[in-house]
């Protein structure tokens, strides 16, 4: 009998007999035979797109895994797993290299058993087309994960190495979920007949319950079908929801463990962070987060506020999110009255909405109520909403006027004395962010929307939908189950405890607040030049370096549009991939700027 033979023979009976510890990755600290991994191939690194993996089972020499960490891409996250005697290969280069904080899980594929009854919300395949990779980085993206090179990832998917899956919500058939395979026999022979996953992720806005689980199972029968023995993966220490699901599925923790070179995106994983770090909310923790990578000191001042002091050769800034000491309490004052935005902004030809101010004590105001009336008689419904304000409090939209308008006005003078009364103008909700007079990103809001499964009411869906916006928002975003909500339901014809026809999609809010709920889709690449022109402008007459511009527009793609707002605290970390938190930095600290 050959020896690989043997070997074939040796791994087929520990599969049979349901060993869970194949002889080469789960003895990190044993060398293996040499019969035993004659057929396998040396020093094999593979290009994932977002970085490598270095095999270090195929390594016999430990200098050159260290070495070949060393040939890392800027921007990218490599990664050295199955490393006899990790911490030797550390301590070879310990100002270089770590050990990553994560445990690795591993599925016995002989014992795996497929589920009973299948998630019908969710359809997991293969990606069909070059142009789903996109979505795939979209996803990476909104998870804060490292994107890939879509060039990378579409050579690996036309070979049977790689596996690159994607789930879709079968009610909408948008892409909303994904997870990569990498078959270890394919790629270097490997003795253990094992296979790993990466990249496992979920949309945070948009995916139904259980994609997760839906994308792992089909990687794995894959495997199972392909007659792997393992399937194995790293997840971080404190992901416990990762790890619970993992657990459930049968996953089991493992020997192999990770190490990774120290580089910035590593940072987090091996030196320690500033006290207060982990209390901040997105908004603020991605400006810190990009400061650290810079090498820019982060003293958190106020978590709850998201005040920090950031520092780099010798000189500070203090910050609030994306609010700085660079914008002058002018230009703040000018952003946070309404009605003195729109007069700058309209002296300067920028196209802003009709609309009437009412004094304070709004409701005695008969003359103000009055011109109200006249603008509902001549343009339609109305917005009310106070002159100062965010986060939509206070707001009420498509106001007809009569006992309707003054319960409005009411409403809105609770959180602000003084009034404004626009015209209702239809169109888009577009938020355009503008870093030191340019466009960096650009996004349609969106209200919150719940889409029927056909078995769950109202009610229930938007208590679903409210846990995924706060899971992906750090809290920030919620949808209420209040007066509004079911009014908005009502008005489509519903009540909250009604079902929902499956597919069906229902706006739950009148208002795109990110903080009620909204979702937003990245458009920036389409916006057409008059919209980009517009908002250079507005962020000009303000005279302030960062803003949040809020427009209606019929279509991002042509120029038609009005400037309901400015904003002088936009959040930054809702817009990924844009690289909105890169520039803020290099407008607080040009010198930290990347070259080329």
């Amino acid at each position: 009998m050959s020896a690989s033979t043997k070997r074939r023979s040796t791994v087929a009976g520990l599969r049979h007999r349901g060993l869970d510890r194949p002889t080469i990755s789960s003895r990190t600290w044993q060398r293996p035979s040499s019969w035993f991994t004659d057929d396998m191939g040396s020093d094999v690194v593979l290009d994932m797109g977002w970085g490598r993996l270095v095999f270090g089972q195929t390594f016999t020499d430990r200098s050159a895994i260290v070495d070949a960490l060393r040939a890392e891409e800027t921007g990218e996250r490599d990664i050295a797993m199955y490393v006899r005697e990790p911490q030797v290969l550390v301590g070879l280069a310990p100002h270089e290299v770590f050990l990553d904080p994560s445990i690795t899980f591993r599925l016995n594929l002989s014992r795996y058993r497929a589920p009973r009854d299948r998630n019908p919300d969710v359809f997991v395949r293969m990606v069909r087309e070059r142009a789903e990779l996109d979505e795939v980085n979209r996803i990476y993206a909104a998870c804060g994960m490292v994107t890939s090179d879509v060039d990378v990832m579409w050579a690996n998917h036309r070979t049977r190495t790689f596996t690159y899956l994607v789930a879709e919500d079968t009610r909408t058939r948008e892409i909303v979920g994904t997870v990569t395979g990498v078959d270890h026999v394919l790629a270097f022979g490997d003795p253990d007949q094992g296979a790993s996953l990466w990249c496992l992720a979920a949309d945070p806005q948009a995916a139904p319950r259980g994609v997760g689980e839906a994308l792992v199972r089909v990687l794995a029968e894959r495997y199972v079908a392909r007659g792997r023995a393992i399937l194995d993966l790293s997840v971080m220490h404190d992901n416990a929801g990762a790890i619970a699901l993992y657990r459930r599925l049968g996953f089991r923790p493992a020997a192999p463990v990770v190490v990774k070179r120290k580089n910035p995106i590593n940072r987090p994983l091996f030196s320690p962070q500033p006290e207060g770090l982990a209390e901040l909310n997105p908004y603020a923790r991605i400006i810190a987060d990009e400061a650290l990578r810079r090498g820019v000191r982060v003293e958190v001042t106020d978590a709850p506020s998201g005040e920090m002091r950031l520092t780099y050769a010798g000189r500070s800034l203090l910050t609030r999110e994306s609010l700085s000491e660079l914008t002058s309490a002018v230009a703040m004052s000018r952003c946070d009255d309404k009605r003195v935005t729109r007069r700058l902004l309209a002296a300067q030809g920028v196209r802003v909405p009709r609309a009437v101010e009412l004094a304070q004590d709004p409701l005695r105001d008969t003359e103000g109520l009055a011109a109200c009336e006249r603008l509902v008689a001549e343009t339609g419904p109305v917005v009310v909403k106070p002159a100062r304000g965010e986060q939509g409090k206070g707001i009420t939209v498509g106001v007809r006027g009569g006992d309707e308008l003054r319960a409005a006005v009411a409403e809105a003078a609770g959180h602000c004395p003084d009034v404004l009364v626009e015209e209702l103008v239809a169109g888009q909700d577009l938020r355009v962010v503008v870093i030191d007079h340019e466009v960096v990103a650009a996004a349609v809001r969106r209200p919150a929307t719940v889409i029927g499964t056909g078995t769950d009411d109202i009610r229930t869906l938007v208590a679903q939908q409210s846990r995924r916006r706060q899971a992906a928002t750090g809290g920030e975003s919620s949808i209420p189950l209040d007066a509004t909500t079911e009014a908005v339901v009502a008005d489509a014809g519903f009540g909250l405890d009604d079902v929902l026809p499956r597919g069906r999609r229902l706006e739950v809010r009148r208002t795109a607040n990110l903080h009620t709920g909204g979702t937003i889709d990245d458009v920036t690449d389409d916006l057409h030049p008059d919209l980009v022109d517009a908002a250079v402008a507005a962020s000009r007459a303000i005279g302030i370096p960062v803003t949040g511009l809020d427009l209606l527009v019929p279509d991002v793609s042509g120029p038609e549009h009005v400037v309901i707002e400015a904003n002088e605290r936009p959040g930054l970390a809702n817009h990924s991939p844009r690289p909105t938190a890169q520039r803020f930095l290099d407008l607080l600290f040009p010198e930290t700027r990347a070259q080329g």
